[in-house]
């Protein structure tokens, strides 16, 4: 493990070095990073290489932090009204659910359990489509409630989605389906994996973006 400092920020760097002819960088944590480089690498080069991504890894960094702080809390007001996303579009608090006669603690329970639904529903419909696609099945499909992920793949090939991606657009939530059901073959953030995704969805970063930027706002 090296350490390097860039703009100000200290980047931890683990290296795995191993038969390869190219060398890869992945986040694993803001300011945290994983080298995967050809057996023989020197120290000088892995940090010439850290260092020709270390605009990126701030960006991606500071972002990935924000994820990870956690997502805003809202404000209810009795009168049930205020911005709430559905599908990337925002609603009034009760043109989603009922309002009237609930407490605010019955009002969050009761979206929350729209939320569930809804995701489990568009879920549901969409990744047929891509399971196809992908030739891929999974085992088991799964909404949970998750403070950082968006979704996730087990080692056996069971996928989870956080239910609150019914918040965001149908073509953002297509690109975590697809993420997560790239996994199935590709356990890590390879170039393989990212090929992959990319035959699907060329333009998937712009969906990482979105969710990076917009995060904080879907929420309850």
């Amino acid at each position: 493990m090296i350490t390097i400092e860039i703009q100000g920020h200290i980047i931890t760097c683990h290296i795995e070095f191993g038969k390869r002819k190219k060398a890869s960088i992945t986040m694993d944590l803001p300011y945290m990073v994983t080298m995967k480089v050809p057996n023989g690498t020197s120290e000088d080069v892995i940090r010439q290489l850290v260092m020709q991504h270390g605009a990126e890894i701030i960006q991606k960094s500071e972002r990935m932090q924000q994820v990870l702080d956690g997502p805003q809390a809202k404000e209810y007001e009795k009168e049930g009204k205020g911005a709430f996303l559905l599908f990337g579009e925002n609603y009034a608090l009760h043109e989603l659910i009922p309002v009237e006669g609930y407490t605010e603690a019955e009002l969050r329970a009761n979206l929350k359990k729209f939320y569930f639904a809804e995701c489990k529903r568009i879920i549901g419909q969409r990744i047929t489509r891509y399971q196809q696609e992908l030739k891929v099945k999974p085992k088991s499909i799964d909404i949970v409630d998750s403070p950082t992920k968006w979704g996730s793949c087990s080692w056996d090939k069971k996928l989870t989605f956080n239910y609150r991606l019914a918040m965001a657009p149908p073509e953002v939530i297509d690109y975590v389906i697809i993420h997560e059901l790239c996994h199935i073959h590709h356990m890590n953030h390879d170039r393989s994996f990212w090929r992959r995704v990319g035959s699907i969805m060329p333009d998937y970063k712009e969906k990482e973006d979105y969710l990076m930027r917009h995060g904080r706002a879907m929420t309850l």
